[in-house]
């Protein structure tokens, strides 16, 4: 049987799934996690490796000649040094528009959390300050409706479309900004400048490493908020935290930052004005199944030659 290795599972799987399909199919060594010096010990004698966030770079190829195929368990997959497969005919595959759905719901939910600050008021009323509250309602935070607010959005693919179809029901005015242009998307500078919520829907690559950098953030609204569902390296931090802490904009949400987990001096968590969640805006059930039965498809679509979901630099 085909030796196969799984670096970096838990995240995947959790507490509620598991890679039986893939164990049916292949001689699979399954670890939680792996740091950077174990990769190339774990990796050596495997045909077929399985990596969510665990890079595997040129260091590795090299180190393990007996690696034919990278299956990433994620959309992005800049984790893999994908043209120096290719020089060594290394295959791989990742997997698309799995998490689409659970994206989209996280963009909104974080969009929602800065217009109405529901986690804030909650709070406020388990703390008894309704009880002791002379009025019949209060609010601690100005309150924001989102219908008639014009939502940028940066990147168009699945996610950045299936955005834009829940802001059109919130009766929200759409823009977008895409790498390729088309007819009706908008120049950087004109979406940064228009709209009310920004939020990152595109991959990462080393050309959009920190857009919204200092020079971005100063042509957004005072007003506005900035969403961060995509990567974190997307955004410079030292910016964002002087952009927030000197109300330069109004607040933003991330699901992602760029050192996951987050270091301990990271000092956009001191703000109020910032709201940080774990980087699990993919990490539904649902979206987390998809991604394993994906990834099933693409391990058999190797192991019969014909590969499928392949990716190049």
């Amino acid at each position: 049987m085909v030796k196969a290795v799984i670096l970096d599972g838990h995240t995947v799987k959790g507490e509620d799934l598991n890679f039986d399909a893939i164990r049916w199919l292949v001689d699979l060594t399954e670890y939680d996690n792996t740091s950077k010096e174990q990769v190339i010990g774990r990796v050596k004698g495997a045909e077929i490796v399985f990596t969510n966030k665990v890079i595997i770079d040129k260091e590795v190829m090299d180190a393990c000649p007996e690696l034919r195929f990278v299956a990433v368990f994620a959309t992005g997959y800049n984790v893999v040094d994908v043209n120096y497969a290719k020089e060594k005919g290394i295959t791989v595959s990742n997997v698309p528009a799995y998490s689409t759905d659970s994206v989209v719901q996280m963009t909104f939910a974080l969009i929602l959390e800065l217009a109405v600050r529901v986690s804030v008021h909650a709070k406020a009323v388990a703390d008894g300050e309704w009880k002791s509250c002379p009025y019949f309602c209060f609010w601690k935070t100005p309150l924001t409706e989102l219908s008639g607010k014009t939502l940028g959005i940066i990147g168009y693919g699945s996610i950045g479309k299936a955005v834009e179809k829940v802001a059109k029901a919130f009766n929200m005015n759409v823009l977008v900004h895409n790498r390729t242009p088309f007819a009706g998307s908008v120049e950087l500078e004109y979406l940064l400048e228009n709209s009310d919520i920004v939020s990152l829907h595109c991959p990462l690559t080393a050309k959009n490493a920190k857009m919204i950098n200092g020079d971005a953030l100063a042509k957004m609204k005072k007003t506005a908020f900035l969403i961060n569902t995509a990567r974190g390296p997307l955004v410079d931090e030292q910016a964002l935290y002087q952009a927030l802490k000197n109300k330069d904009i109004a607040g933003a949400a991330l699901d992602v930052i760029e050192k996951e987990p987050m270091a301990a001096d990271n000092r956009l968590a001191e703000l109020d004005n910032c709201v940080i969640t774990p980087h699990i805006a993919w990490a539904t059930k649902e979206a987390r199944s998809r991604l394993i039965e994906i990834s099933v498809r693409n391990l058999k679509g190797y192991l019969d030659g014909k590969p499928i979901n392949t990716v190049t630099g």
